[in-house]
């Protein structure tokens, strides 16, 4: 996941230099709820108290659902499907078929 993480922000900032500054930021809010969800996951962990790990895993889940909705309203309808499938862990593994002759003929 990490790899992925480090690809996507290395294409957006060296390969999409075209790109609009909201798409940009909207890809980084997306990439941001990720560490957020790291966050939330690590947090029961510490050796603190019950009260402060509440309160550091719901602060986490409220900021990646608003970072992840807010990047996503930035970059639009297309490229949040997109970078949202990159995202699910079922497509992590997939092989991509290549299309056969009839259909790049189509």
């Amino acid at each position: 996941m990490i790899k992925i993480g480090f690809f996507i922000i290395h294409y957006i900032f060296t390969e999409m230099k075209n790109l609009n500054w909201k798409i940009k930021l909207g890809i980084s809010l997306i990439l941001l709820s990720g560490v957020f969800f790291a966050i939330m996951l690590t947090a029961p962990f510490l050796d603190i108290k019950g009260k402060t790990k509440i309160i550091i895993s719901t602060s986490a889940l409220i900021a990646m659902e608003i970072s992840f909705w807010v990047g996503g309203l930035l970059v639009g309808k297309e490229l949040f499907t997109k970078y949202k499938s990159y995202l699910n862990p079922k497509n992590w593994f997939k092989k991509k078929t290549k299309p056969t002759i009839e259909e790049s003929l189509d």
